[in-house]
């Protein structure tokens, strides 16, 4: 008897996905559960390792193993440090909450994007902050929107704006409709191509958790 496990071997990519959900909710980080895409994981270390930005911004935490994965790889780099927002830091597990790299900040994002935006530092400077912004908070298509016009202005020139859980109804058939990939559609329309644009070369391995959601912010 063939298992589905092989079966799923020859199966169309739309009806991979189902499966690969599966797996994703019992994955881990250093023992936390973390619902991150293991080929986008894979994309956001190429990202850092590029990019070496001094901050990265976080919008949703959950349980902090996306926020220590992201800890230990600029550990690796010896550079950076995580601004970790959530409505509720309670599940946050301490591996991630007293790693030096991860600040904590409590509170809905649009509530505490002033407080975020000052951690940031001053982008006025000769030789501003490397700033890179990941939206993973509800999902909603009007508080993904309301994020992404609150935070698009943190994000330096050349850095990246991640719009997570893009896939909602675009591959997946679960999460919110509309949701955060028609906000980041409207988010576009807005910008009118001025200072972001969608860098497809993230999406380069097909599966994805974030189709359309790496916004590059223009040089």
């Amino acid at each position: 008897m063939i298992s589905k496990l092989e079966s799923d071997l020859d199966a169309p990519l739309r009806d991979i996905i189902p499966t690969f959900r599966r797996g994703l909710r019992r994955s881990t980080y250093f023992g936390i559960p973390t619902l991150k895409s293991p080929t986008d994981a894979w994309i956001y270390q190429e990202i850092l390792a590029e990019l070496r930005p001094d901050i990265v911004v976080e919008i949703g935490t959950f349980c902090g193993g996306s926020t220590l994965y992201l800890a230990h790889l600029m550990d690796s780099l010896e550079h950076g440090h995580i601004l970790a927002v959530d409505v509720n830091h309670s599940r946050l597990d301490i591996q991630a909450s007293e790693h030096p790299r991860i600040t904590p900040i409590t509170g809905g994002a649009i509530e505490v994007q002033p407080a975020v935006a000052l951690a940031c530092g001053d982008h006025s400077t000769s030789n501003p902050p490397v700033i890179l912004v990941i939206e993973d908070s509800s999902h909603r298509y009007d508080h993904t929107l309301a994020v992404l016009r609150a935070y698009s202005a943190l994000v330096t020139p050349g850095s990246l704006l991640i719009v997570e859980d893009t896939i909602c109804h675009h591959g997946s058939d679960q999460g919110p409709k509309p949701g955060p990939h028609e906000a980041v559609e409207a988010f576009l329309a807005e910008d009118a191509g001025r200072d972001f644009e969608i860098d497809r070369s993230r999406e380069r391995f097909l599966i994805t958790w974030n189709p359309h959601g790496y916004l590059r912010r223009r040089t």
